[in-house]
């Protein structure tokens, strides 16, 4: 599980100013403000649009949920949106659409949520762990094809766009010698991304996206299935709501009847009208939120350049990055390990995440995917040095250079290797708030 160290509890969502934009920190609440990793925040239309929801009399999916489907269609250009309760449901319905045979191979990130592997687990199938990319934390078409060639030929493969990073999907999907019909893009940090000029949610048959707290569209809970075939979308549709040919809603409206049927397994993965309501209002802000989210990257990225020793995530594939993460690696040559660092910036008040444990590292994956013979180099190359530092909207610019800084710090000033000790800051004896987990 991914664990955000140092997330201080924040002010009651309906409570107080909103985080300004402008790079203006709230007063501090000691004499050192704390950075935490992530702010959620729901904005006034999207309180309103809620209670709006609450005082109408339908709660569960219905029109409100209609209508952020056609919006979120609209925003990332496919044809067809499905609503539903979070990102897995959307990959397992997904994966289930595709209709593969009960066994069948789909290949997967090794440096990935733990939950894109269970979808491929329930939805009946085997996972097959690709390797990435050090200095991406991707699969290349490489890596793609040494699991094609170690693991056979699989039925499909799930794309994810790491830290909302523009992901090769073509080029990925050729190594497997698999056609874009047998993708399924995990998009879950990608809302916000193209791969070239194309955005992220109309490049493959099924694109699958997250509305977790922490997401750059923030509902709480919540997912999305964008596609561009028609009955694709149809069936994911009825699949979401345990395979019922008409929801309560449909069947509620004037002419409806109560009469349905079942034709095949379902889950219950809807989303509600309410968490609707909230999407919608929050969509309104989502630009304003992205452009400042590439401000603050950029002012990372300028000052880190001068922090020996800490490297920046490269980019795999030309596009729009979405910024969902600021994701860099802590290799040997800074002098503390990633750990230590974690500790140390937790005591100075600043939060941070790492993305991910790789799937292999973890007993269930050990036992139910499938790893190539030669390991997953890569993965393991690059796990001891991931770091995810705090971006969000609402982080000033100040709160970015004190990150900056600190990192700068709390870099030894002595040679590295096997005789080096560097000092360990000492952690002060407090409680932790409680942690967001990552979620999909």
């Amino acid at each position: 599980m991914t664990i955000h160290r140092l997330r201080p509890r924040q002010r009651p969502v309906g409570g107080g100013r909103p985080p300004a934009l402008d790079g203006t920190p709230p007063a501090p609440e000691s004499a050192v403000e704390k950075v935490p990793f992530a702010v959620t925040w729901i904005s006034p239309e999207a309180r309103r649009a809620a209670q709006d929801v609450l005082a109408s009399g339908w709660v569960t999916t219905g029109h409100e949920t209609e209508l952020f489907e056609s919006d979120f269609a609209a925003y990332v250009e496919a044809e067809h949106a499905i609503a539903v309760s979070s990102c897995t449901a959307a990959l397992e319905l997904a994966l289930r659409a595709l209709r593969l045979p009960p066994g069948a191979t789909v290949l997967v990130p090794a440096v990935t949520f733990c939950g894109a592997a269970h979808a491929v687990l329930h939805a009946g199938l085997r996972p097959v762990l690709v390797d990435i990319d050090p200095r991406t934390a991707t699969p290349t078409p490489a890596t793609v094809a040494e699991a094609v060639r170690s693991c056979g030929r699989p039925q499909a493969m799930m794309v994810l766009h790491y830290a909302g990073a523009p992901a090769p999907v073509a080029a990925l999907a050729e190594a497997a010698r698999l056609p874009l019909a047998r993708v399924v893009e995990d998009a879950a940090h990608a809302l916000g991304t193209s791969v070239g000029d194309l955005p992220v949610g109309s490049l493959s048959r099924a694109t699958c996206f997250s509305f977790y707290a922490t997401k750059n569209l923030p509902i709480g809970e919540g997912g999305m299935v964008t596609t561009d075939d028609a009955e694709l979308a149809a069936g994911i549709r009825r699949a979401r709501l345990h395979g019922m040919s008409a929801d309560a809603w449909r069947r509620m409206l004037p002419g409806g009847r109560w009469r349905y049927t079942v034709e095949e397994a379902g889950l219950k993965a809807n989303m509600t009208d309410v968490q609707a309501a909230i999407g919608r209002a929050q969509l309104r802000h989502f630009e304003e939120w992205q452009r400042r989210r590439h401000t603050l990257a950029a002012r990372y990225d300028k000052a880190l350049a001068a922090v020996p020793g800490i490297e920046p995530l490269d980019v795999p594939a030309p596009g729009r990055h979405a910024r969902h993460l600021y994701v860099v690696r802590v290799p040997a040559e800074y002098g503390t390990g990633r750990d230590e660092l974690v500790e140390a910036l937790a005591a100075r008040g600043i939060g941070t995440s790492v993305h991910f444990i790789p799937l292999h590292h973890l007993p269930h994956f050990q036992r139910t995917a499938l790893t190539p013979p030669g390991g997953l180099p890569g993965a393991d190359l690059l796990f001891p040095e991931l770091l995810s530092l705090p971006l969000h909207p609402f982080l000033s610019e100040a709160a970015v250079d004190r990150v900056c800084g600190e990192l700068a710090r709390l870099k030894p000033d002595r040679p590295t290797g096997p005789h080096a000790h560097p000092s360990r800051p000492t952690r002060p004896r407090t409680a932790m708030a409680r942690p967001y987990a990552e979620g999909r």
